[in-house]
């Protein structure tokens, strides 16, 4: 009995797309299913595997979720966060990793200055004496140092700790072969399982997110903050770059997945995805 649910599992994991519909073809074995005398036996085993694969999917992905995030936070918090913190601070003169966070500082303090000058001009700070301006404005500019410093020390942080748990994802994914097809076959059943207004529904959302008329501003803050969250500068040219190339890229590939396989699979999906969209 173990053998066959092992069997079965493996077959729908490998399952391929063939020329005829998905959804013609469960229906011939839904018919031949209905005249099987040894329907009900094999319902039963076909239960038994579909909740053997369901909990083993939600438990990879759980493990897939949970032990790259805890690896991250545990290496930063016992390991990165003495060791960088020992070296950063013994050179004493780095605050700046780019020219970007420089620009931020500047301008933080210029706006400090400016804003002090202000309160004087108006006489909200009249009887404050050019002494007592200069030492607001040292300990600003000592406060705002300590800031970026901090900053800088976490994008080194950052970057040492999600490698660490790049590492540790893609390890997990080559150990687990197996629990990989059975989360592969998982996924299909459930996507292909869903109605044809859910599918096109699903389709006209991901394209409105991620490659939609409004996309370029949501690209623009998550690059500038992958950039800032890595200590990278924070360069306009290549932000702007990536946003006219990127999405259309993207969009390709998503056209592409439609007519090579969505359209093959489920036509009636796609023409109810048409149908929506315009």
């Amino acid at each position: 009995m173990k053998y066959w649910n092992l069997k079965k599992i493996n077959q729908l994991a490998l399952e391929k797309t063939g020329i005829i519909p998905r959804s013609i073809s469960k229906l011939f074995d839904k018919f031949k299913q209905e005249i099987n005398p040894n329907s009900e036996v094999e319902a039963l085993e076909e239960f038994k595997v579909a909740r053997y694969q369901t909990l083993s999917s939600i438990r990879y992905i759980l493990i897939l979720l949970i032990m790259p995030i805890l690896v991250n936070q545990l290496s930063k918090i016992f390991i990165l966060d003495p060791l960088i913190n020992y070296f950063w601070n013994k050179n004493s003169d780095n605050i700046f990793l780019n020219e970007s966070q420089e620009e931020r500082a500047f301008s933080e303090l210029q706006r400090f200055e400016e804003k002090v000058h202000f309160n004087i001009l108006i006489g909200k700070s009249s009887n404050q004496s050019y002494q007592i301006t200069q030492k607001k404005l040292t300990e600003k500019a000592l406060q705002i140092a300590l800031l970026y410093s901090k900053e800088s020390s976490d994008a080194i942080k950052n970057i040492l700790a999600d490698s660490i748990s790049i590492i540790i994802f893609i390890s997990i994914l080559i150990i687990n072969k197996r629990q990989l097809s059975i989360l592969k076959s998982f996924i299909n059943e459930y996507i292909y399982g869903l109605s044809d207004t859910a599918k096109a529904f699903l389709i006209i959302l991901f394209t409105d997110i991620f490659v939609g008329f409004h996309s370029p501003h949501g690209w623009e803050i998550v690059i500038e903050a992958i950039l800032r969250h890595f200590g990278l500068p924070e360069s306009r040219d290549f932000i702007f770059i990536f946003i006219s190339t990127f999405p259309v890229i993207l969009d390709t590939i998503f056209k592409y997945w439609i007519f090579r396989y969505l359209n093959r699979i489920s036509p009636s999906a796609v023409a109810t995805y048409h149908n929506m969209n315009e």
